[in-house]
C-alpha cells in the first residue's frame, strides 16, 4: 500500500540522533522512498551530482506524498555539485604508471596515453607551482608538480599504479581561484528552490566568500548547510558556522587532501564547535560503506558510526549505501540500531553533560538550559517548545537532552528544517492566544504523537506575549492527566 493511502502517525524514533538517507536508483520509487522514511530516516538528501532535475521533483514529490499520509515533517536536502576538477579521456580507457615516471597535464582534448592527459582547468594549472602536489582517483594516484608552462603541468610520479577515465584531481595545500557555485549549481539552485526543499548544501567551500553568494540566492526561506570538505575553509571554521545554519563535515573529501590521523581529530572539533553554535551538524561520507554490496556493515564501520553519535553530532549520513546499494533499507536499520544502542550507554549521557555550554545573555538561552536541568530532575517525559522560526527549539537541542524535544509551529517549513535537529519531533499547528491554551494544546499533541503517556509530566518553554518571535520567557511543568 503506498503512503497516498494510508493516514498514520509513527510512533517516535527510539534515538535522538537522526538519520540522513541519500536517494537515487536504489530508492526511487514512491514505496522504496516510504520503506526508507518507516525505518529509520528522518531527512532525505538529493545529490545533484547525479540524476536529472525531473528526477529530483518526482523524489520531492514522493516525500511530500510519505509526510502528508504520515502527519510527519520530513526534512529534503538538495546537495549542489559543485566545482568538479577531472582528467579527461585515455584512448583505452585506463594506463598503467610507474613511480618516478613523468607524466604531463595539459589543456589538449586530445585521448591520453601513458605520457599526458588532459586537465581542462586553466585556472588550476596557473595555481600550481612546481614542487606542488596533485592527488588523482582520490589520492591513489600521486603527482609532484616539476614544471608549469602556460597549459601544461609537467609531474613526476610519485605513486600509484592504474589510471582510468575523468577520474577526479585534488591540490592539497592550494586554495584554488575558483567559487563554490558554478552555472549548473545555480540552475539546479533554483530548480531546488521551485521543488520546495528545505535545505541547500553547499560544496567545494574554501571561504567565507563563497557562502555569500549562495545565501543571496537562496534567500532565508530554506536552511544553508556548508559542507566541509576543503581543508582551507578549516581556517575559517568559525566564520562558516557562523554564516551557514548547519554544517556538513565531508570525511571523505577531507581525508583525501589531508593525512588520515588528521580527519577524526578535526571531526570532533567541527562538532563540538557547531554544537555550541546550537546549529545542526552531520557526519557524512563512507559511514557503512560495505553495504553497498553487503547486507552487514564492518566493525570498523559500526564502530565509526558509533564514534560520531558519541561526539554528539545530530545526523549521520548515508550515501551510497541508499543511493544505489544493493541493501539500503539495511543500511539505515543497522544505522538505527547503532544510535539508538550508543544513545541507552551510561557513558554516552555523561560524555553529553560533560562540555559545558556557552550561554548568551538572553532569557531564551537561560529558559533552554533550565528546561533540560528541570526536565532531567524531574523525569519528564519531554520538552516542548512553542516557536516560529525555531531558534527556541535549536537551543533546547543544543542542549542534548535526554528526552525528546516536542516543537510546536505554524511554520511548515520550520518544522521541515528542524526534522534534521537532535531530538526535535515538530508538529504543525495552529498559534496560541493565552497561557492555559498553551499548556492545554501541549499535554494534546505530546500525547497524540506518541511521546508521553498518561501520569507523566512535560517541560513548556513559550514566549509571552504569545506570537514574538525570539522571545521565550517563560517555563511550565505541565502534568498529563488521563485521556
Amino acid at each position: 500500500m503506498t503512503a497516498q493511502r494510508r493516514n498514520r502517525i509513527l510512533p517516535p524514533r527510539a534515538r535522538n540522533t537522526k538519520i540522513v538517507a541519500t536517494l537515487g536508483p536504489a530508492s526511487a520509487t514512491p514505496e522504496e522512498i516510504e520503506a526508507l522514511f518507516r525505518t529509520g530516516a528522518d531527512v532525505f538528501r538529493l545529490n545533484f551530482s547525479h540524476g536529472t532535475r525531473s528526477e529530483h521533483r518526482d523524489r520531492v514529490t514522493a516525500i511530500r506524498a510519505v509526510e502528508h499520509a504520515y502527519e510527519w515533517p520530513i526534512g529534503i536536502i538538495a546537495d549542489l555539485q559543485g566545482p568538479k576538477l577531472r582528467i579527461g579521456l585515455f584512448e583505452g580507457g585506463k594506463i598503467e604508471l610507474e613511480p618516478g615516471q613523468a607524466f604531463r597535464l595539459d589543456s589538449s582534448p586530445a585521448p591520453g596515453n601513458a605520457k599526458r592527459v588532459q586537465l581542462a582547468h586553466p585556472e588550476l594549472i596557473d595555481a600550481l607551482a612546481p614542487g606542488a602536489e596533485i592527488l588523482l582517483d582520490d589520492g591513489r594516484v600521486r603527482l609532484r608538480v616539476k614544471k608549469r608552462g602556460a597549459d601544461f603541468l609537467d609531474t613526476a610520479v610519485v605513486s600509484g599504479r592504474t589510471l582510468s577515465d575523468h577520474k577526479g584531481v585534488n591540490v592539497p595545500g592550494v586554495v584554488l581561484p575558483l567559487m563554490a557555485l558554478t552555472e549548473k549549481d545555480r540552475g539546479d539552485l533554483a530548480a531546488a528552490l521551485d521543488f520546495g526543499v528545505d535545505w541547500i548544501a553547499l560544496s567545494f567551500v574554501q571561504r567565507p566568500d563563497d557562502v555569500a553568494e549562495a545565501r543571496r540566492l537562496a534567500g532565508r526561506g530554506v536552511g544553508l548547510i556548508v559542507k566541509l570538505e576543503k581543508p582551507a575553509a578549516l581556517e575559517h571554521l568559525e566564520a562558516l558556522i557562523e554564516m551557514a545554519d548547519g554544517i556538513m563535515v565531508a570525511r571523505g573529501d577531507l581525508g583525501v587532501e589531508l593525512p588520515p590521523e588528521e580527519v577524526p581529530v578535526l571531526q570532533r572539533r567541527i562538532v563540538s564547535a557547531v554544537r555550541r553554535a546550537g546549529k545542526p551538524v552531520i557526519v557524512a561520507t563512507q559511514m557503512l560503506e560495505s553495504m553497498i554490496s553487503a547486507p552487514t556493515p564492518t566493525r570498523a564501520e559500526a564502530s565509526d558510526v558509533a564514534t560520531a553519535v558519541y561526539e554528539g553530532t545530530d545526523a549521520v549520513m548515508l550515501s551510497a549505501e541508499t543511493a544505489a546499494g544493493a541493501y539500503p533499507l539495511e543500511a539505515v536499520e543497522i544505522m538505527d540500531r547503532i544510535a539508538t544502542r550508543i544513545e541507552r550507554d551510561p557513558g554516552y549521557r555523561r560524555i553529553m553533560n560533560a562540555e559545558p555550554l556557552p550561554l548568551e545573555s538572553t532569557s531564551g538561552d537561560a529558559i533552554s538550559a533550565a528546561a533540560h536541568q528541570v526536565a532531567t530532575t524531574i523525569g519528564a517525559a519531554a520538552i516542548v517548545t512553542y516557536t516560529t522560526s525555531g531558534s527556541t527549539t535549536l537551543r533546547a537541542a543544543r542542549e542534548r537532552p535526554q528526552v525528546p524535544v516536542l516543537c510546536l509551529t505554524q511554520n511548515s517549513g520550520t518544522a521541515r528544517r528542524l526534522a534534521l535537529s537532535y531530538g526535535v519531533r515538530a508538529v504543525i499547528t495552529s498559534d496560541v492566544h493565552s497561557f492555559s491554551q498553551m499548556v492545554e494544546k501541549a499535554v494534546r499533541l505530546a500525547r497524540a504523537t506518541g511521546v508521553v503517556d498518561s501520569g507523566q509530566r512535560l517541560v513548556v518553554t513559550a514566549g509571552v506575549p504569545f506570537g514574538t518571535p525570539g522571545n521565550t520567557n517563560t517555563l511550565r511543568i505541565a502534568w498529563v492527566g488521563e485521556p
